[in-house]
């Protein structure tokens, strides 16, 4: 999911809170509004309509509109959905063997693909033996490729043989994961030697309540409703996808009406969008966290009293009230209060700039002739990097840089093309390659709370996310419990654990928790998206 958000926000990819509830202006619709036309601007043409070839937030959510996962979850993000699924595997209806190396799905009969073609088991396990071929340009494995084998005892049936138990398993294997890919038919693919160039990346054909009709691409796409939708026919009866790159542009267009949704707006234009008439903002809950990953191996980063000075001195209240306006949470951990591994009793670091000094007079620093801490005579200077293209991160940096000179640090800031930030080891990405001290990104993340590639010691680069280079044998084996058990009370623990640890560590700093602004023309009814998703019961809506 890095890797996904660098296209789409420069970040490191359930219900709704809405600031306004969408669809709540009664019967009558506006002048304006299209009956059964609903209008979505994006900022980021697709590169391809393949859904396990998704990159990022955009192409997903119209993914969803045309293909379906055998798993999703509600607008709350707590309930378990069935789909393309009959029923969610669970340990209570033997679904998830005892000792979690065998999962059963039961799938829905009566589905049709776009063709008129049967969906069967076999649509699933070559969708999954695509996502594991290696000569698909797939972003991310996680889950699929500790999959074994996939059995097809009949049509309808399809068993996962897992390497080893885990537990994010059914939140993963097509479901709301970090990467939510959906099923592709197997008809019609299944012979290919890959998936990469081919003509149905550019005109498929899925299950999904709706069909693809044209893409004209650098300027819209169109869909229609599948009628035979195995959930219900679509009550939308045209749907209309314009690429409009400028969010001023956008902004322009929901102020004069001519879109109905403007998909996933940034921060900084959340109090303009308020002083929309007839607007309505449903702000979207994510499993999603700004935050400083501070590399743990950088000398004096690698004393604990030094990371937690820091946490003490970054007013992160302060950053997140006057750079979010309000859309976003200030945050004291990586997981958001909505999902269910959320911790209560983490270390917390409110600003205290007293502290911070008395901490780092402690760890042996001292304020030398010009402020500046010095130490055996070296001076404190940190290196302070983010994304250049992210105006909200750039302005929060030089906040930042103030307010660790205050505690009497050196901060140099560095910006970087998303590009090259979040690009892999090898390719000389600077998260990953470790060449920084503090890194303001984010990290998106699927329905379950999994975080083990961002915090377990074997995750280092190039093996994993743990940019912050952490390494703690004690947060490793809670890691392992969390993912072996499939029991939510046994994983809470674990999880409790896992948090407290990173409270006191301190491998990142969190800033805040965002919530994704969805604004929505008043007359556009059913939109609940869920924490992963907003598209999710696209069927559902009406406008």
């Amino acid at each position: 999911m890095l890797a996904a958000c660098v296209f789409v926000s420069g970040c490191t990819k359930l219900g709704s809170n809405p600031d306004q509830s969408a669809g709540t202006a009664g019967s009558a619709r506006h002048s304006w509004t299209i009956p059964g036309t609903l209008r979505v601007g994006i900022q980021a043409p697709p590169n391809t309509l393949n859904p396990i070839l998704a990159s990022n937030t955009t192409e997903s959510a119209i993914d969803r509109l045309m293909f379906d996962p055998l798993v999703s979850v509600d607008a709350s993000g707590k309930k378990q959905v069935p789909i393309l699924a009959q029923t969610v595997p669970t340990l209570e209806n033997g679904g998830i063997s005892k000792d979690g190396l065998t999962l059963t799905y039961h799938l829905r009969k009566g589905v049709v693909w776009h063709d008129g073609a049967p969906f069967s088991s076999k649509d699933v396990k070559f969708t999954w033996a695509a996502i594991v071929n290696r000569n698909n340009n797939v972003i991310a494995t996680n889950g699929y490729d500790l999959v074994q084998s996939v059995d097809t005892p009949d049509d309808y049936t399809v068993v996962f043989h897992m390497k080893k138990p885990f537990s994010p398993a059914i939140n993963t294997l097509f479901a709301e994961s970090d990467d939510p890919f959906e099923v592709l038919p197997a008809h019609l693919l299944a012979t290919l030697h890959d998936v990469n160039h081919i003509a149905f990346n550019g005109a498929p054909i899925g299950t999904g309540p709706f069909k693809f009709v044209k893409w004209a691409r650098g300027d819209h796409l169109e869909l229609a409703p599948n009628d035979k939708y195995f959930l219900g026919a679509p009550k939308l009866k045209h749907v209309l996808i314009r690429i409009i790159p400028d969010e001023n542009t956008e902004l322009n267009e929901l102020r004069s009406h001519e879109l109905d949704w403007q998909f996933e707006a940034s921060p900084d234009q959340y109090q303009a969008l308020k002083a929309i008439p007839d607007i309505a903002i449903v702000l979207q809950d994510k499993n999603e966290i700004e935050r400083f990953t501070v590399n743990t191996k950088h000398p004096p980063l690698d004393d604990v009293r030094v990371r937690q000075a820091l946490a003490y001195a970054i007013d992160v209240r302060r950053l997140t009230d006057s750079l979010t306006f309000g859309s976003a949470t200030t945050a004291d951990q990586d997981l958001p209060p909505f999902m269910w591994a959320h911790s209560t009793t983490v270390s917390r670091y409110p600003y205290d700039l007293e502290k911070a000094k008395s901490l780092m007079r402690e760890a042996g620093w001292t304020p030398g002739p010009d402020g500046v801490l010095q130490k055996n005579g070296k001076r404190l200077s940190l290196e302070l990097v983010t994304n250049s293209t992210n105006v909200t991160r750039r302005a929060g940096m030089v906040q930042t840089q103030a307010m660790l000179r205050r505690l009497g640090i050196e901060a140099q800031i560095k910006l970087y093309l998303g590009s090259l930030l979040f690009d892999t080891m090898p390719n000389g990405g600077i998260l990953q390659s470790g060449k920084f001290d503090l890194a303001w990104a984010g990290w998106v993340a699927g329905i379950d709370p999994d975080q083990s590639s961002v915090f377990l010691c074997s995750a280092q680069p190039p093996n994993g996310n743990n940019t912050a280079r952490y390494c703690n044998q004690q947060q490793d084996e809670a890691q392992g419990v969390a993912l072996r058990n499939f029991a939510i009370p046994v994983r809470k623990a674990a999880y409790t654990q896992i948090e407290a640890l990173l409270s006191r560590d301190l491998p990142e700093i969190s800033i805040w928790w965002p919530r994704q602004i969805q604004p929505v023309s008043p007359d556009f009814k059913g939109f609940t998206p869920n924490p992963v998703t907003e598209t999710w019961n696209a069927y559902q809506w009406d406008i």
